[in-house]
């Protein structure tokens, strides 16, 4: 495809307009030069209003199957539907010719993972998760203070992702189901799984902690995962829906410094708002470079010896996140031939962890992976 500036936009077709869809998905898609958000899947009335009125140029269908229809006239299909229907959608988008994206996790087990990048491969196509937490401000400013050596050599790295939501929610992700991929390690897990690798790469050992702790919860809403890597640094997640106080976001050890950051990434929260990309507070333009700014006083400290609660170490102005890099890194990709910003081999060796790490806490044992994940 022609990669000059003034191409022809590359044509979306978005399957699903939940939380993924709606939130994520039409928002960066439509923020992105090069892409324009052409076809949209909901069998929701309600939802096909919605999508009506932030996207008048885009044609609404109720089945996937219309969409496929018109695959001659779309670029990429972006599966942004229930994780028991990520495979075989991507599978038929692929069949029907055409690249895609598809949300996190790419499948259920790491063995379909591969089957549909043997898929995408075989048939010439792009394959990408959206593993979109690789562009959060925190996860950038922690990237570029190891790329600079400010921390010399990590031996620990500690991430977290805590919420307080004690009442169950309902729907596809609280169901037992293994066909629905619910609960919080392949949700949350698999953020904090891929990050892990992207920083210090594969690893020999998985250690887990899995429990439902809400009444009536079915599905795991606490967990704990321990990683040891091929490079020797040993990491440890936490992801909880019953957290009534926040851990650091991240706490990770050098033997030259620390480096302890609190809050999270602001853009899911502006996304939810109906902010874009581009946009300000109050909905209007403003500065570029803008978008996934936050305040110093939620900046991370660096230092060694004293505690940052207290003040110590010096402060790390936070990198902004950069959301729209993803789908921006697809167009690349679309137009040049280079790798997306996330392989499907990336997403099936996340998964190969988590699924490590359900059978660590099932079994009650660490889990060892001899090649490395």
């Amino acid at each position: 495809m022609d990669g000059t500036p003034g191409s022809t936009p590359l044509r979306v077709g978005l399957l699903g307009y939940g939380l993924a869809g709606s939130v994520f998905h039409a928002p960066l898609v439509a923020a992105t030069d090069g892409l324009v958000l052409d076809t949209v899947v909901t069998g929701d009335p309600e939802r096909q209003k919605q999508v009506r009125a932030a996207y008048p140029d885009a044609t609404t269908v109720a089945t996937a199957d219309e969409l496929l229809a018109r695959a001659d006239r779309l670029d990429l299909a972006v599966v942004a539907t229930p994780n028991r229907t990520h495979v075989p959608l991507a599978t038929a988008a692929l069949e029907a010719g055409l690249p895609v994206v598809v949300d996190k996790p790419i499948a259920a087990t790491a063995a379909e993972a591969g089957e549909l990048a043997t898929l995408a491969e075989a048939r010439g196509l792009l394959l990408s998760a959206f593993h979109n937490r690789r562009w959060d401000n925190d996860f950038r400013t922690l990237a570029a203070l190891l790329a600079d050596g400010a921390l010399g050599d990590v031996h620990r790295f500690e991430s977290r992702f805590e919420r307080w939501r004690p009442s169950l929610r309902g729907g596809w992700r609280d169901s037992a189901d293994p066909a629905d991929v619910g609960g919080l390690l392949y949700d949350l897990g698999s953020h904090l799984v891929d990050q892990a690798l992207t920083l210090f790469g594969p690893v020999t050992s998985v250690y887990a902690e899995s429990d439902a702790r809400r009444a009536g919860s079915v599905v795991d809403d606490d967990d704990f995962v321990a990683l040891v890597h091929a490079g020797g640094v040993r990491t440890h997640l936490w992801m909880t829906a019953m957290a009534p106080q926040l851990g650091p976001r991240f706490r990770v050890l050098g033997n030259r410094a620390g480096y302890v950051k609190y809050g999270l990434d602001p853009q899911e929260a502006a996304l939810r708002e109906g902010r874009r990309p581009g946009d300000g507070a109050d909905g209007a333009d403003r500065a570029e470079g803008a978008w996934g700014t936050e305040p110093e006083s939620a900046w991370g400290r660096l230092g060694a010896g004293e505690s940052p609660l207290t003040g110590g170490g010096e402060p790390v102005p936070t990198l902004p996140g950069a959301y729209p890099a993803y789908y921006a890194g697809i167009v690349e990709a679309l137009r040049t031939g280079t790798p997306p910003p996330v392989t499907a081999a990336e997403a099936a060796a996340t998964l190969r962890v988590l699924e490590a790490a359900r059978l660590s806490a099932s079994e009650g044992r660490v889990v060892r992976l001899p090649e490395g994940a």
